[in-house]
């Protein structure tokens, strides 16, 4: 249960981060990184990335990022599936 509220926080603050990074691009400030962007999408915020950067239509036409966010996301399911496929989670 635990797990559940923790991944629920990281894809709440990813989501959060993404719309702050798009009112930073709009109001010409200071960026959130993109590594801090991808390192939430790395540690399990990978939905609620996915969703802000539709919902705020940031960061899709970025080919380097765009790249970057489909390989994590790629590892991340290749992960899960060694995962169950292999009963690692013994």
């Amino acid at each position: 249960m635990i797990l559940f509220f923790i991944f629920l926080a990281l894809n709440l603050i990813a989501f959060i981060l993404i719309a702050y990074d798009k009112y930073l691009a709009k109001n010409q400030k200071r960026r959130i990184p993109e590594r801090t962007l991808l390192g939430f999408v790395l540690i399990g915020g990978t939905i609620g990335s996915g969703l802000a950067m539709q919902i705020f239509r940031h960061k899709t036409a970025k080919r380097s990022y765009l790249l970057k966010f489909w390989g994590i996301v790629i590892l991340q399911m290749l992960l899960l599936y060694a995962f169950y496929h292999f009963d690692l989670g013994r």
